[in-house]
């Protein structure tokens, strides 16, 4: 039973730990995704000025985000943190 409780308190220090790395990652600036400026500009106005204001956040809320903005954005974060990991 201690052994199970040890593996379970491990995978949840992981998982936290994952969770810091990324957020440390991420705190660089939005220009590092080489987005149009029409996408900038529509984060900017909506208070992302790091990549890590992206996270957990829903960005089909953003103005001035339509489906084929949000597809390359979308697209460019996943470039982002499949590189960074």
């Amino acid at each position: 039973m201690s052994d199970l409780k040890n593996e379970d308190r491990l995978k949840e220090d992981l998982a936290h730990y994952r969770r810091t790395i990324c957020y440390m990652e991420a705190n660089v600036p939005i220009g590092v995704l080489c987005l149009p400026k029409v996408i900038e500009t529509a984060l900017f106005n909506d208070g992302c000025l790091r990549v890590y204001d992206l996270i957990n956040r829903d960005l089909r809320k953003i103005k001035g985000l339509g489906s084929r903005r949000l597809d390359l954005l979308t697209s460019r974060l996943d470039e982002f943190f499949s590189v960074s990991i």
